[in-house]
């Protein structure tokens, strides 16, 4: 892993793949994968305050204020000044996105643009292990024992929001919130747009545009220092179709 500090951040409607999307990037390049929803999941379990206010809103399928999330998030982040990671499932919104400005500074920000019948298709067989939030896929990632989670032998459960009654609804609302963060990266100049099917067709794509950007992010400044919030990284946007090859 480069020596300089090293952040980035996955965006993209549920379904669209940015867990494993951040996984990867995480294993591949010796980042810390930081998840909003272990974050949440974490607060709830040590009963914090946020992670009990949190509570009030997933227990009504409501979606958590954006006040909360950023309580939740950003003393964590706070504390990680001196570590690169990658972060997925948060900012989903300009509020978000504009506290996490002022918190730290990005050098990359990738979207994830995936059809709308293929998050159908992935959403409707997702099921999930609510206390960890791991999650299976009845297709592609299935648990050994047919319903029923792989550590703890628990069983699993289709969340309401995924039940295809709820999605489409649920889909055009991120689409609605999202617009506002993405012309937002776009216009600082770090936004990588990925349109695509398959996890595994988009993912050649994303590695090789971080194994050629962290060269440069370590070119950037003096070996040792830090930088700091606000500070512009100098990376272009860019759109990549992975259903076609890259000329």
């Amino acid at each position: 892993m480069a020596n300089r500090i090293f952040r980035a951040v996955v965006l993209g409607p549920p379904g669209s793949g940015k867990g494993t999307i951040s996984a990867r990037i995480a294993q591949s390049f010796g980042l810390q994968h930081l998840s909003s929803g272990d974050f949440v999941r974490e607060n709830i379990s040590a009963s914090t305050e946020a992670g009990i206010l949190a509570k009030t809103y997933i227990d009504k399928d409501l979606l958590v204020p954006d006040c909360v999330m950023t309580c939740l998030l950003l003393p964590r982040l706070e504390q990680m000044t001196r570590h690169s990671w990658v972060l997925d499932g948060f900012p989903r919104t300009l509020a978000q996105a504009s506290a996490l400005n002022d918190t730290c500074s990005l050098d990359m920000v990738i979207s994830l643009n995936i059809p709308l019948e293929t998050l159908k298709e992935r959403l409707r067989h997702r099921w999930i292990h609510p206390a960890s939030g791991r999650v299976y896929n009845m297709e592609f990632n299935p648990p050994e024992v047919q319903g029923m989670d792989d550590i703890s032998g628990e069983p699993l459960v289709q969340r309401d929001e995924d039940k295809p009654e709820a999605l489409v609804a649920r889909l055009r609302h991120y689409k609605d919130i999202a617009k506002p963060v993405i012309d937002l990266y776009r216009s600082k100049g770090i936004l990588h747009s990925f349109s695509g099917t398959e996890t595994n067709k988009i993912w050649p794509y994303i590695n090789s545009l971080i194994t050629a950007k962290i060269p440069e992010v370590q070119a950037s400044s003096q070996p040792g220092t830090v930088m700091g919030c606000g500070e512009d990284r100098g990376i272009e946007s860019a759109q990549y179709n992975t259903e076609r090859p890259q000329v």
